[in-house]
């Protein structure tokens, strides 16, 4: 009998119908398709349309598989946990939003806000709860409307980011299958370098920063690509040395995908070969808290059970983190 543990028991995701790509983006501003392929790895991202969709909407279709699949009904959810960074209101919550619209009468939950470290961190405090023995069915949400904070004449973001969701069911487990180990850190220096100016407390919404483009994602690239490539790598091999894990014992490592080169750099400080890197941003590019979920879903059928498994992430602000499970089924 092992000790009780949380265990991701069905995970699904959703990326939006309308692509951009490339070649769209060469019309807005001053760029083509090698220079981003090159420096970023991406070909093209998934942009929700539709007036008066929000993150919620990219998390319902998302939600509803993930149900199907494990064949339970929303209503046995005991707790949503939402890792976004653009929330459809600033509130109430949209896991509260999402609950509503998906009928989990039955659940509680809150928005969890770390940027593109945010469903690691969510994953790491679902587990807790599953572990204490307080709940036996915890939704983590992983999912961002991108587009709604992208200016799309600024060449330095608007080639990465795109929008998506992903979603995991957390669920107690027995058997030695589950979360293992969490590393999670932060950084508050580092929100100069990647943040949004406007649109908080500090700096409530005015005629003026609508007019300076502040309500806009700013980052400086290669401060943030400096310590994105440092700290996602070190937390990853961290978490290794913690568990006495060799890259032969790794089956998976799922990182963030934020950028091809960010991802090798963390996969060469694992000892890690490439066929055991999950990698999607090619058609995705970076959907903050949805990349590590939609991974985990487009790879769900090359998982095997027992398999270790390393997810990493870095974020803005600055935020990073890895965690260790054994996949459960």
């Amino acid at each position: 009998m092992h000790k009780l543990q949380a265990a991701i028991t069905a995970v699904h995701g959703y990326a939006p119908e309308y692509v951009l790509t490339n070649h769209e983006l060469e019309a807005l501003v001053d760029t083509n398709d090698e220079w981003i392929t090159s420096r970023t790895g991406i070909k093209e991202r998934r942009i929700l349309k539709g007036e008066g969709t929000g993150t919620s909407d990219l998390a319902v279709p998302a939600v509803e598989g993930l149900l199907k699949k494990r064949g339970i009904s929303a209503e046995e959810i005991d707790l949503i946990i939402f890792c976004t960074t653009t929330p459809d209101m600033p509130f109430p919550a949209t896991a509260n939003i999402l609950a509503d619209k998906i009928g989990a009468k039955n659940a509680w939950g809150y928005d969890l806000q770390a940027a593109c470290s945010g469903f690691v961190f969510g994953l790491a405090t679902g587990a807790a709860f599953i572990e204490s023995g307080k709940h036996k069915k915890v939704l983590v949400v992983g999912g961002d409307k991108m587009s709604s904070i992208i200016d799309y004449s600024d060449r330095a973001t608007c080639i990465i980011f795109g929008d998506g969701c992903g979603c995991a069911l957390l669920e107690p487990n027995s058997e030695g299958f589950g979360i293992v180990d969490s590393v999670c850190k932060s950084d508050g220096s580092g929100r100069e370098f990647l943040n949004m100016k406007a649109g908080g407390s500090l700096k409530p919404a005015s005629h003026e920063t609508v007019t300076n483009r502040e309500h806009y994602a700013y980052q400086e690239g290669k401060t943030v690509f400096k310590f994105a490539v440092t700290n996602m790598a070190e937390v990853a091999a961290e978490i290794m040395e913690r568990n006495n894990l060799t890259a032969d014992d790794i089956a998976w490592l799922v990182p963030h995908q934020a950028n091809k080169r960010i991802i090798n750099a963390t996969a060469n400080r694992m000892g890690i070969s490439d066929e055991k890197v999950v990698i999607n941003i090619e058609r995705y590019g970076n959907t903050t808290n949805g990349t590590i979920p939609l991974c985990l879903w487009e790879w769900e059928s090359k998982f095997k059970k027992g398999d270790n498994i390393v997810l990493a992430a870095f974020g803005g602000g600055f935020t990073w983190g890895s965690l260790y499970l054994k996949w459960a089924y």
